[in-house]
């Protein structure tokens, strides 16, 4: 079995890397679609896919992994998430006739502006996937549902094996982690840095520390923000990790965060009218915010009230071993992976 392996974006990367981990190097090649190219210096890939630029950087993604796919015949070609290249990728793969493996399949807000576009995009995954690695029941069950074609199983989220074994040695600190960047907060974003002002102002025990997006729409308004805020570069993903162990809680609109951050133990404020990732709002490790106005009230209600321990609704951190499991059983000939 061969399987070609998509990924551009670091979030991507941090859920396919622990795949690589237990697969043979041999029955996979890894196709680069170039968003973040910060990971050039990181990662080795097989194939490299040049996104072009014209007017409209959604249509951009598209045309370009329709365009220059690679014409190679794989048993699989794997796409993780929501990007546009998941879909892009996912796109040339169907027109070849080659069999599609969703990665993190079955996510749903079913609010197609909320995330725009991936909420659609993911949709769109699910019509022409083979197989679909839910992380969730109830992403099994929106796949269900929504009676998708191919084969679902649940798994776990792929991202929190990176987790597994340093869980132990979260902590909670003073820090609070602040990350905002999401297209659908871009027209508010500067309402969302006044209230985050505000905070740090009312909260003057807590350290709060926000590694800015490197997005124009977002770092236009960093001027704005308090110097009692410590505003830093973005951080590496180790930062990343580094820093939530220490952390009392979150304030993101981040996906990837909302699962780390409850598998570490850590209620999460989430300034999204909505989520894709609702099992944590029933667990008590997620935590609606869907306007700025609201967001000084759940401050104070989280700060006085931030220890959980409750089981982590996204996986427990051995998901590549699972995948592992189904691929080598199920859909390998060999029984050789």
């Amino acid at each position: 079995m061969k399987i070609l392996i998509c990924f551009g974006t670091r979030p991507e990367w941090l859920k396919i890397k622990p795949l690589l981990n237990v697969f043979d190097k041999k029955n996979y090649d890894l196709l680069f679609t170039g968003q973040h190219q910060d990971l050039l210096k990181d990662v080795d890939f097989d194939h490299e896919i040049k996104i072009f630029s014209k007017n409209n950087r959604l249509d951009d993604i598209l045309i370009s992994c329709m365009l220059n796919f690679p014409e190679q015949n794989y048993d699989y070609v794997l796409v993780q998430g929501d990007t546009g290249s998941a879909l892009g990728c996912a796109l040339a793969a169907y027109n070849r006739k080659l069999k599609i493996i969703h990665l993190e399949a079955g996510l749903r807000t079913y609010d197609d502006k909320n995330p725009y576009p991936e909420e659609s995009y993911r949709q769109l995954i699910s019509r022409i996937s083979d197989i679909n690695f839910c992380p969730t029941e109830l992403s099994l069950i929106n796949l269900n549902d929504e009676k998708v074609k191919g084969k679902s199983f649940v798994v776990g989220n792929t991202v929190l094996d990176n987790l597994y074994e340093i869980k132990k040695k979260s902590s909670y600190g003073k820090k609070v982690l602040i990350t905002l960047h999401r297209r659908e907060n871009h027209q508010i974003m500067e309402t969302w840095f006044e209230k985050i002002n505000i905070l740090c102002e009312k909260f003057s025990d807590l350290e709060f520390i926000f590694p800015i997006h490197p997005n124009p729409d977002v770092k236009k308004f960093q001027s704005l923000l308090s110097n009692k805020i410590k505003v830093i570069d973005p951080l590496d993903h180790q930062q990343l990790v580094t820093l939530l162990l220490d952390t009392k809680f979150v304030i993101t609109d981040s996906g990837g965060i909302q699962e780390e951050s409850s598998f570490l133990n850590k209620k999460v404020i989430v300034c999204r009218k909505t989520t894709e990732r609702p099992e944590g709002i029933e667990t008590g490790h997620i935590h609606l915010c869907q306007s700025p106005d609201q967001l000084i009230e759940m401050v104070y209600k989280i700060n006085s009230n931030y220890y959980i321990n409750n089981i982590c609704p996204y996986g427990d951190g051995q998901s590549s071993i699972k995948i592992f499991n189904i691929l080598i059983n199920d859909y390998s000939s060999t029984k050789r992976f």
